[in-house]
């Protein structure tokens, strides 16, 4: 089964801002037989409202630093495609920058929604020149992983 797995800002946004768009992926891109899979899975909602950080949730063997970057390391490397969304990002997110260049150095393409006005806090040469595909919504990224996949 092709896989993706699903990038994006986590710490500073309240669970449901950093789980909604990754359950919305999963969903569309199942229909069609994509596996997607997201750097949340195995953790806890905190109560509404709170902002999320990964190294507070209560399933700690999940949630050491070392076991968060092991992790993620190993998704961003071992999937089919890395959707990265950014879009509405509040500030850079270090980690899934951190997954983009593992992607791009194992050749694994890069579809990222990312507002196009210049406002995104990752507008960056590097940024733009590992994104194989830039789309301007969670949608159109949604697509274009299922053209490259299906």
């Amino acid at each position: 089964m092709k896989s993706v797995y699903l990038a994006g800002p986590i710490s500073g946004l309240t669970y449901d801002e950093a789980t909604d768009w990754r359950i919305i992926a999963k969903r569309a891109l199942g229909e069609v037989g994509i596996d997607a899979f997201s750097p949340l899975r195995h953790k806890k909602a905190p109560p509404p409202g709170t902002i999320f950080s990964p190294l507070a949730s209560n399933t700690a063997v999940w949630s050491t630093a070392k076991a968060i970057v092991t992790r993620d390391k190993f998704d961003a490397t071992r999937c089919d495609v890395l959707l990265v969304n950014l879009i509405g990002a509040p500030r850079v997110s270090i980690g899934t920058m951190f997954e983009m260049a593992w992607a791009f150095d194992r050749g694994i393409p890069i579809v990222c929604a990312m507002e196009g006005d210049g406002s995104d806090p990752h507008e960056h040469v590097f940024v733009q020149e590992v994104i194989g595909f830039r789309v301007a919504t969670l949608g159109d990224a949604i697509a274009v992983v299922k053209g490259i996949l299906v």
